[in-house]
């Protein structure tokens, strides 16, 4: 791991859209993709193999449920008056369309090939009792997994990724207002990761990915994801000899944390939630040092 200055060009464009809504069967599918290519070679390939099918679940439940019902007009105007994100996360897990969603991820995900262990805990959050379901809901709502429930929260966090992103697919890009730095503007989540871009027109803007709704926002180049300090921030890549790694941890030293940026104008393949997972030597090396982990990630859980 060697320290290097962030070698990108701060940023082609002046003004980039301030927000990208997330399109729930593109994101997940790419996502499948995406784990499945990185799976190739792999020592996690079992796992990331096991996380595409999830994503397969994904895709075509976005595509057979219902629509669910919108954020309301007033709710978004208020909370944009207030800068709060229109999509209350409580009210979220506490609705409809998270219970049917929930219901339909738990049945469809019975048909994938899993170790027993991942079964027995599929089983046991299909047998568990509404209340139980909502506490492990109202965690992962709070970006955050309870120690000895990584097996079913794998689980329940999908099923609460596509219920978010299918809610943030129905909000207006140009009603989002900044909240703060490292909060998502559609459902106040933390980010997994950012991307440096390279989309028509974006080239070098910094986008965090929401790791709940999969909304990505514009945050400025250089600043810190977690306290959104612009003093003391590094970074730090596994060093493969080439000097251009592609995925880093951007450190900040003001609060000692780090969240990884990945450079998608380099390796347009890049994905904010399969190559986090990927990249795990990264986290290994970072648990080494004095900055701990900002970014979220409900499938990556002990680092």
């Amino acid at each position: 791991m060697s320290p290097s200055p962030d070698p990108s060009v701060i940023g082609g464009v002046a003004s980039p859209e301030f927000a990208r809504m997330p399109d729930p069967q593109v994101v997940f599918a790419r996502r499948a993709q995406r784990f499945r290519h990185l799976a190739g070679g792999s020592q996690l390939a079992p796992y990331l193999l096991f996380l595409a099918d999830i994503c397969d679940v994904q895709v075509a439940l976005a595509a057979e449920l219902p629509t669910p019902a919108p954020v309301s007009a007033e709710t978004i105007a208020r909370n944009r008056s207030y800068r709060m994100p229109p999509i209350d996360r409580a009210t979220l897990i506490a609705s409809k369309d998270m219970a049917q969603v929930m219901d339909a991820l738990l049945e469809r995900a019975a048909g994938i090939d899993m170790p027993e262990p991942a079964r027995a805990a599929l089983q046991s959050l299909r047998d568990a009792p509404a209340d139980d379901r909502q506490a492990l809901l109202a965690e992962l709502a709070s970006d955050h997994v309870p120690d000895g429930f990584a097996a079913p929260a794998a689980f329940a966090a999908a099923a609460f990724q596509l219920a978010a992103a299918r809610l943030a697919a129905l909000l207006d890009a140009d009603q989002l207002v900044p909240v703060r730095v490292g909060t998502c503007p559609s459902c106040g989540g933390r980010p997994v990761s950012s991307l440096v871009t390279a989309t028509q027109h974006l080239e070098g803007a910094r986008y965090a990915c929401c790791a709940g709704c999969a909304t990505q926002w514009n945050e400025v180049r250089v600043k810190c994801l977690c306290c959104g300090s612009t003093k003391g921030i590094g970074y730090r890549a596994v060093d493969d000899g080439s000097g251009d790694a592609v995925i880093k941890a951007e450190i900040c030293n003001e609060c000692q944390s780090w969240v990884k940026i990945l450079y998608q104008n380099r390796d347009t393949g890049l994905e904010p939630v399969a190559d986090d997972i990927a990249s795990l030597g990264l986290d290994a090396l970072m648990r080494e040092t004095e900055w701990d982990r900002g970014g979220f990630n409900p499938f990556l859980i002990g680092y």
